[in-house]
Parts: C-alpha cells; sequence; structure tokens
C-alpha cells in the first residue's frame, strides 16, 4: 500500500494542499420533485424546465473549471476530479423514480471532510441520490493510500412523501409568506428521517455550524452531532433568505475571528453571542457586482461571497465580483480572481465546486468560550 495521499482537513482556511475540482460533464436540469419544486422561484427560467445541458454551456463551464484546476495546481495545490455517471438517465429505488440525474460540479455538497474522515452526506434531492458514485473512485484511492483515512456514509434516506411537505409552496404565495414560514422554520424537508448536504455545515476546528433549511433537518445535525461526538453542533437559521440552500453563500469564515454574512440574510443577533463571545467579527459582505444570475442557475447573485480560502492570507474570488475582492484586499488578505460565472449553472461557485482531501494544521479550539 503506498501514503500518496493523507486526508487532514479541521476547518474552511488552513492552507491547502490537495482538492477536489468537480466537472460539468453531462450536467442536466432535474425534473420536478418534492425537493426542488419549492427551491426555484416562480420568476426562474428553470421553472419547469430539465433535461440535459446544452453541450455548448457545458464545454463553457468546463472550460472554467478546468481554469481553476489550473490556478490551483499552479500554486503547488494537488487536485483530483470525479467520475461522470451518465445523469441522462432513469434513477430509482424501490420507494420512486426520477426521469434523471443531476451532475457532478459541486463536491462540496456531497462529500465533508473532517480530520482524516471523508463522509458522504445522505443529500435531500432524489435526483442526487446517487451522485455519490462519481466520487467513489477517488474515495476508494484515498482509502488505498492512507492507512488513517476514515470513509464513511451516512445512511441514505427514503425520501418518500412523508420526507417532504405536500404543497409546501403554492404558485401563488408571497415572498413574506415565505420568510414567515421560514422564520417558523418549516421547511420543505419534514422531520421523518435525518437530511443533510455537507455544503450545509461549516468546519471551525471543534465547533460545527450547521444551517436548518431546505436541505438540512434538526434530525440530519443530530445524526451529525452523534457520528462527531467530540465535536460541539451549533444550529444556524437565516431568517431573511426564502430559500435556505447551503450555508457557504449566507455565512463565510475568511480566517480565525472574522466571518463574512450576507447582508440580506443576516444571522440572528442570538446566534451571533457564541461568536462575539470568543472575539469573532462578523461583516457584512459586499454586495454582488451582478443584478442577475447567469441563464438557467439555480443561485442566487450572492454566489459572489461564495469564496474558496486557500490559507488564511489568499482568497479566490469570481473575477468579476470587484466589490467582494475589493473588501477581502481591504482585510489585508491576497484576491485570486478566478473567472467562473460560465461554471455557476452547473451547481455555485468556487467553494460549491471544491472538496478538501488535505489542509495544513489540527484540531484546534476557536470557540473556547461556550454559552
Amino acid at each position: 500500500m503506498t501514503n500518496n495521499t493523507v486526508v487532514n482537513s479541521w476547518n474552511e482556511w488552513d492552507p491547502l494542499k490537495h482538492v477536489i475540482v468537480g466537472r460539468a460533464d453531462g450536467c442536466c436540469i432535474p425534473p420536478a420533485e418534492p425537493a426542488t419544486d419549492p427551491k426555484i422561484p416562480e420568476d426562474s427560467d428553470m421553472k419547469g424546465m430539465h433535461g440535459p445541458r446544452s453541450q455548448e454551456s457545458i464545454d463553457k463551464g468546463n472550460l472554467q473549471l478546468d481554469g481553476l484546476a489550473s490556478i490551483l495546481e499552479k500554486r503547488g495545490i494537488k487536485v483530483d476530479r470525479p467520475t461522470a455517471i451518465n445523469f441522462n438517465q432513469k434513477a430509482a429505488t424501490p420507494d420512486w423514480e426520477i426521469e434523471s440525474m443531476f451532475g457532478c460540479m459541486p463536491p462540496r455538497d456531497v462529500i465533508f471532510t473532517l480530520g482524516n474522515e471523508m463522509l458522504e452526506a445522505t443529500m435531500s434531492y432524489r435526483s442526487r441520490w446517487f451522485e455519490y458514485l462519481c466520487y467513489r473512485p477517488l474515495l476508494q484511492k484515498y482509502f488505498n493510500e492512507d492507512r488513517n483515512m476514515k470513509w464513511e456514509s451516512a445512511p441514505k434516506p427514503r425520501l418518500t412523501h412523508r420526507s417532504y411537505r405536500e404543497n409546501y409552496l403554492s404558485e401563488g404565495i408571497t415572498i413574506e409568506q415565505r420568510l414567515e414560514m421560514v422564520r417558523n422554520r418549516k421547511f420543505v424537508t419534514t422531520e421523518e428521517e435525518p437530511l443533510f448536504d455537507a455544503a450545509d455545515v461549516l468546519r471551525m476546528g471543534k465547533d460545527l455550524f450547521i444551517q436548518n433549511g431546505f436541505t438540512t433537518n434538526l434530525k440530519g445535525a443530530n445524526w451529525i452531532q452523534r457520528h462527531f461526538p467530540e465535536h460541539r453542533i451549533h444550529i444556524l437559521n437565516f431568517p431573511g433568505d426564502p430559500y435556505p440552500i447551503h450555508i457557504d453563500a449566507t455565512f463565510t469564515p475568511l480566517k480565525p475571528g472574522l466571518v463574512l454574512n450576507n447582508a440580506s440574510r443576516k444571522l440572528p443577533e442570538e446566534q451571533k453571542k457564541i461568536f462575539y463571545k470568543n472575539d469573532w467579527q462578523i461583516v457584512d459582505a459586499a454586495p454582488p457586482a451582478h443584478n442577475e444570475s447567469p441563464p438557467l442557475c439555480y443561485s442566487s447573485v450572492w454566489l459572489s461571497m461564495n469564496v474558496l480560502v486557500l490559507d488564511p492570507k489568499t482568497v479566490c474570488v469570481e473575477e468579476s465580483e470587484v466589490y467582494q475582492a475589493e473588501q477581502i484586499d481591504k482585510f489585508g488578505m491576497e484576491v485570486i480572481p478566478v473567472p467562473f460565472r460560465d461554471a455557476y449553472p452547473f451547481g455555485g461557485a468556487l467553494h460549491c465546486a471544491t472538496a478538501d482531501v488535505y489542509r495544513e494544521g489540527n484540531c484546534e479550539d476557536y470557540f473556547s468560550k461556550q454559552l
């Protein structure tokens, strides 16, 4: 057994040395399902669409994903890529079937690395149930090469109708009504079974901050707590977000003591106390440079703050997001501009498109003063 790979990552900012970068190959817009219907705004150009994305858009997305991989490699970071499966085919379990799947551009959604463990998330979309297969060749390789690597898979959910609220959002519901439901923590996913996407979890050493929203329920957070009993779990929610999906375009740590918070989705004061007690700053993120997302993109314009931290002094920012870049520059950090808007429609921005394998450093206690 060789030892080419070491799995180790405890937070979002220690020096990055080995990473997975996604691919746009074969990506589809999945058909409507209980988990995705409420996530697509009524005025979105994706409403009612499904099927394979155009090869032209896939080629443009891959060009920028390859560009990100090249930028990282030139800085001495090892880059691995997933293996796409045929997403344009029916997927089924004994409980349901769906006409097509999604893709493998955002490994951050699926793979959660903590210490020497890589954990496959449950996922809350039926169209993403089999997405873990794209990462199995890499996980098998890491398992073979690193004797200390732990490879885990969270319990696969059944995702029957009981896992979702029926008719969660009707066509005519107002944005105010949507926000009221979110404030009351009433989401499309129920508490039938543990559900979580890896991109709802922020790693900050001994403390894990988990967003409770459309893609991660409280049972999912509880499963994570039981699975990592040596870590402290903090449940966060952002009442200003009518579509709370994944935390990394809402709350983004840049280095110890500093977090960016989406200015339109503020963390409630009560939930800020743990940060203030430990001398962390929570700063409003700079406004996005764009008023609209690219065509056929699930995500909001706030992908501007979905940055990739290479180390506590260096951050990758999408090249057109000049306001976010200027803000990070003022923090005294080096900004690496990365063209990436053509990749957005395939699953998000720079943080979404990557998953840690190895960052230098150990498990530190950044929140020693608990409430």
